[in-house]
């Protein structure tokens, strides 16, 4: 098998600034960080974390085939997953009806 050197980097300045994404895919797939390297870098603000999505449980449901065939249609043409454009159907939908209910109330 023919393993890639893995360069150990020890210092959060040893990564050359300014690389195109393929440069940047390129270097850490050849390098790597030790132990000395994690504790000199800072740690990343809590407002420039990517938010955590909540966990999600998973349901059965079932659709005829002309609807789910619309369904993905649809999600392909916005560029995403069918499962999410539906997810964000429930949620749009669930909140116009919590309104109209008025369990949370209206601005």
């Amino acid at each position: 098998m023919n393993e890639k050197k893995i360069t150990p980097l020890s210092d959060p300045s040893e990564i050359p600034e300014d690389m195109t994404e393929e440069e940047e895919r390129e270097f850490w797939d050849t390098h790597g960080v030790t132990e000395e390297f994690l504790e000199k870098t800072e740690p990343v603000p809590e407002d420039e974390l990517p938010p955590v999505r909540p966990r999600t449980r998973p349901i059965s449901l079932r659709f005829d085939d002309d609807t789910l065939k619309r369904l993905r249609l649809l999600a392909e043409k916005k560029h995403k997953g069918y499962q999410t454009l539906l997810k964000e159907f429930v949620a749009e939908r669930l909140y116009e009806e919590e309104k109209r209910e008025g369990i949370i109330p209206t601005r």
